[in-house]
């Protein structure tokens, strides 16, 4: 395979709603480049970056995966990434290794709830966007009043600076061509064809829609930039190589968004978008500089090596690193997978340098050697050797022995530090069990491995119930973790009903005595301690003020009080959970010079914690999510009543075209199974998303509920 420079790659990330055909349309750009010998489908299973098992079966990409295209000398690399919500972090993570993303519309339904969610994470990494309207072959979407109206609703949402480059060929034969709004050139295509397209005159009809097009474009292109203004007012317009040097420049600015139409699945104008790519996209040179976080030299001896600056004197230092072969050589680990054959296998970019096949990089998170044997580039599972990558390019190296995501590696001495991205919490929790022994056996190892894959997947033990836990960002990905397990790692699980992690808290004052006195025989134990406690506001946890004047209490047993307390507050007072937001007040209590010891004063803090909560109102606490649902707005009123009848709370109500985004407060405990019941509610054309925002007071009716199923902690504090 040939090898490409930095100004000979571009990086593309393929965003947008799921079901928008985002793979699919990867697919008929490997065929239109000769990549493949026929275009790959989801539907068939045969999509070259739709190959994990759980996504062929359920037909939904739900981890990013890498392709490469080699396209009249321009290699592109191309970033698929999952379109439902609940895989979105995923997609967020991929901007990190492109210079600009294409996001991709179904031009049926228009702008959905994840197409706004991925436009945001464009926007906060400041990379150009492609807008690319796809299957627009569909009977649903062959109007010229409907794509001006999604238009104009993308206008409406994200600027005018949106502007059309191509405009579609539809006709009675449906769509087979487009317009190319630079050249002025038509392009005509036979669906289900190679994807590649023959130039001929614009149609008729088209012609003056066309000219206007063209005038719109040119006008943006030239705003702001008085050399080309002055050029559009004596010449009425800008010829085509400074048009094409123009807007090149203005999509790398985020000056102007571009608008295409294809149809992935019937490979039409796929050609003409890998032309658009190679001369408007910017190549990773044309970039910013990446910061990264460097230790001195001096200091990151001192410290022994250690990455954290925290030690004797470390100070960081921000540099910024060209992407440049000159430079010193960078790598960064932006995804892992797991496959059966080849092991764990690192996706990296080449932040800078130039890295060949066997070379040997130190790991500078981890301060250990590797050697990156096979070096490679992905095509979907499909890993092609190469002899070395260019500062700017997007490869993979297998089992390499202790690298994982979000490491970097490098030139021994040149140790620098990327930030890496921080995942959302888990909103949804379920207990796990395996079936068998040799399934207990096999879980811990198997779920790690899936960890390595998804940073958003937490597993732990609950200290309370001793039950192993699953947590992610909702019901279809523990699902689809479970899977996995099964499928590829042969290891069979239950999942029981998801936990709600309630918490405890006080709503008023109170002030008692505790006092542990055990007599055994010689030494005895005796610890006596008088604590105030109040309520904190909501989110500021434990604050523990040592009052003791005199010496009534020894200062080296003040812990042990303080100790006694948080025990008895983590088994909790009404259910069995966490008791948080409160405040501890230690101001008396008396101790005996042969008796006293540090276990008499936690058990004297353990009693001195339960006497207060039964004066201090205690209360239940509930976790609230943060809900966006979007549907289409004749389904707007049943969701609003389901919600109220959720004990939800309605934050506010958009509409953008024919959609509606409800915004609401809603208890998670009532939020468990709303997917299922959404997909009822509409149809199954509504989606939506949650996040933990904070917690608030059961309702008295409610918590009576809860604390009646609970199991009520028990004590072994003994007066």
């Amino acid at each position: 395979m040939k090898t490409y420079q930095g100004s000979e790659i571009r990086n593309v990330a393929v965003v947008g709603h799921a079901h928008s055909g985002k793979t699919t349309l990867i697919s008929a750009l490997l065929h239109a480049a000769k990549m493949t010998d026929k275009p790959g489908r989801v539907d068939d299973g045969t999509a070259v970056t739709a190959y994990d098992e759980e996504e062929v079966a359920k037909r939904t990409t739900m981890q990013n995966a890498v392709a490469f295209a080699e396209w009249q000398g321009v290699k592109i690399n191309f970033l698929d990434t999952p379109g439902f919500h609940m895989f979105c972090h995923e997609a967020r993570a991929a901007m990190l290794s492109v210079e600009s993303a294409v996001v991709v519309i179904n031009a049926p339904n228009g702008i959905e709830t994840v197409t706004e969610r991925v436009w945001k994470f464009a926007e906060e990494f400041d990379l150009p966007r492609v807008v690319v309207i796809n299957q627009v072959d569909h009977p649903k979407a062959d109007s010229y009043s409907g794509r001006e109206a999604m238009l104009e609703d993308m206008r409406e949402r994200w600027g005018r600076h949106l502007v059309p480059v191509q405009l579609p060929i539809v006709d009675e034969s449906g769509f087979h061509g487009v317009v190319d709004l630079v050249t002025m050139e038509a392009f005509y295509y036979t669906p289900d064809g190679d994807g590649r397209g023959k130039i001929g005159e614009i149609p008729g009809p088209l012609h003056t829609r066309a000219q206007a097009a063209h005038e719109a474009l040119v006008e943006l292109v030239a705003e702001g930039k008085d050399e080309l203004m002055e050029e559009f007012f004596r010449e009425g317009t800008i010829p085509e190589q400074h048009l094409i040097t123009a807007l090149h420049e203005a999509i790398r600015e985020d000056r102007i968004f571009p608008v295409l139409y294809t149809s992935g699945g019937r490979n039409v104008a796929t050609d003409h978008l890998l032309d658009f790519l190679k001369v408007y996209a910017p190549a990773p040179i044309e970039r910013e500089p990446v910061a990264a976080r460097a230790l001195k030299q001096a200091v990151a001896v001192h410290t022994n090596g250690h990455s954290n600056g925290n030690g004797d004197g470390a100070t960081d230092e921000m540099v910024m690193r060209h992407v440049d072969d000159q430079q010193p050589l960078a790598l960064y680990v932006f995804k892992t997978m797991t496959d059966p054959f080849s092991g764990r296998i690192s996706f990296f970019k080449v932040i800078s340098g130039m890295v060949k096949n066997d070379a040997t990089v130190e790991n500078y998170s981890r301060k250990e050697q590797e050697r990156l044997a096979h070096l490679s580039v992905m095509q979907g599972r499909k890993a092609v050797e190469v002899s070395e990558l260019h500062a700017g390019d997007i490869g993979a190296v297998a089992k390499l022995r202790v690298t994982l995501t979000g490491d970097t590696l490098g030139a021994k001495g040149q140790d620098i530090f990327l930030q890496s991205l921080a995942m959302p919490e888990p909103a949804m929790t379920y207990a796990i069990e395996p079936k068998t022994r040799a399934d207990e056996d096999k879980l811990a190892p198997a779920i790690h491995k899936l960890m390595e894959e998804d940073l958003l997947i937490r597993f732990f033990r609950d200290p309370q119930t001793n039950e192993f836990l699953l947590a992610g960002s909702g019901q279809p990905h523990i699902e689809a973790i479970v899977s996995k397990l099964k499928r590829r790692y042969h290891t069979e699980v239950t999942l029981k009903a998801p936990k709600v992690p309630y918490r405890e808290t006080i709503r008023g004052r109170a002030d008692a005595q505790g006092r542990h006195k055990k007599q055994t025989g010689g030494h005895g134990q005796f610890g006596d301690c008088k604590i105030k406690m109040e309520p904190l506001t909501r989110g500021a946890g434990f604050e523990f003020v040592n009052d003791i004047f005199g010496g009534s209490i020894p200062r080296q047993f003040v812990p042990a009080v303080e100790k006694g307390i948080l025990e008895s507050a983590a088994r909790g007072y009404l259910a069995g959970y966490p008791v948080v937001d409160f405040k501890v007040i230690l101001y008396d209590g008396s101790y005996h010079d042969v008796d006293s010891n540090e276990m008499s004063f936690k058990m004297a803090g353990r009693l001195a914690f339960r006497k207060c909560m039964e004066q201090a109102k205690p209360a239940l606490l509930e976790p609230i999510m943060h809900v966006e649902i979007e549907a289409p707005e004749e389904f707007a009123g049943a969701l609003m009543g389901d919600l109220n009848g959720r004990r939800g709370r309605v934050q506010g109500m958009e509409s953008h075209g024919k959609q509606t985004l409800i915004r609401a407060e809603v208890p998670m405990a009532e939020m468990l199974s709303y997917g299922t019941i959404l997909t009822s509610l509409t149809q199954g054309r509504g989606s939506f998303r949650m996040e933990m925002d904070h917690y608030d007071i059961v309702p008295q009716p409610v918590a009576e509920k809860i604390v009646a199923t609970a199991k009520r902690p028990a004590e072994e504090e003994e007066e």
